[in-house]
């Protein structure tokens, strides 16, 4: 009879964890950036052919208006140094001109920085997006029209972003989409202490009426204690990058809502097994 009575309260408490959302929902990191060039429809292409259940790119707010898929404040990377452009100081036709895609492999040359709109259209009836704001507010009502736009329907699309105030915005002004405030930690090297600390975290969330937490996969701070208490507030939980299978395991073990990877069907398998 005890043991019955254990091992009831364990499985009542593992569903508490895992009720705010869809435990091990894989993230494609802008798109499967392992193999194809990030950012691309190449790559968003990609993390559906390997079962992601959802991609992440980072958008900006071009000149002309425009919302691109970019992760950079400018294009130097990911055009081999071709191109110094910043998103804000150029106009779509500018950006689209470089090629984004021969840096990774020359079988991806002549890929294009893609429009929100191209990298929305990729999403399949099943699939979900993250849609991860490089900028600031001024983003908010471009976005808003092109994702009602979409014809996704708001439990495909989840806002997330480092910036408290773009977060606050988005929950204000399209409540119908959920939207994750984002953060790394940093340690500082007298006391050892990681910044932002729990309490920090709790008060962001609670500011900006953040649906979720997207958390940097720190060991170190991301504890059992820590999802617990994220929880107890009502909060998603959710990782980036883990592209290691041992720290993936240990993310599905805590419960998270996703992981997000660079590599969707190498983390896939070895959280759930089998191709």
């Amino acid at each position: 009879m005890r043991t019955f009575v254990y091992c009831f309260v364990v499985v009542a408490c593992w569903a508490s964890v895992v009720a705010t959302g869809e435990a091990q929902m894989i993230v494609g990191h802008r798109g499967a950036s392992f193999d194809a060039p990030e950012n691309t429809l190449a790559a968003f292409q990609e993390a559906w052919k390997q079962k992601a259940d959802a991609i992440e790119g980072d958008f900006y707010l071009t000149k002309d208006g425009h919302i691109v898929c970019l992760h950079d404040k400018t294009t130097e990377r990911t055009t081999a140094g071709v191109a110094k452009l910043n998103p804000a100081e150029s106009t779509l036709e500018q950006l689209r001109d470089l090629d984004v895609g021969s840096w990774k492999h020359e079988k991806y040359a002549g890929e294009r920085i893609p429009l929100l709109e191209e990298v929305l259209a990729t999403v399949p009836q099943t699939g979900k997006i993250l849609v991860e704001i490089k900028c600031g507010p001024e983003i908010v009502e471009p976005l808003r029209i092109v994702l009602e736009k979409s014809g996704l329907r708001p439990e495909q699309i989840v806002i997330i972003c480092f910036n408290e105030e773009v977060v606050k915005q988005c929950r204000e002004k399209m409540p119908q989409y959920k939207a994750n405030w984002l953060t790394s930690y940093k340690q500082n090297k007298l006391t050892g202490k990681w910044a932002p600390d729990l309490g920090t975290v709790l008060k962001k969330l609670e500011s900006t009426k953040a649906t979720g937490l997207g958390t940097q996969g720190r060991d170190e701070v991301v504890t059992a204690e820590f999802v617990r208490d994220i929880r107890k507030a009502g909060i998603e939980c959710h990782v980036w990058t883990v592209n290691e299978a041992d720290q993936a395991k240990r993310y599905a073990e805590l419960g998270f809502d996703s992981i997000t990877t660079d590599k969707p069907a190498e983390i896939r398998k070895a959280i759930l097994g089998g191709s």
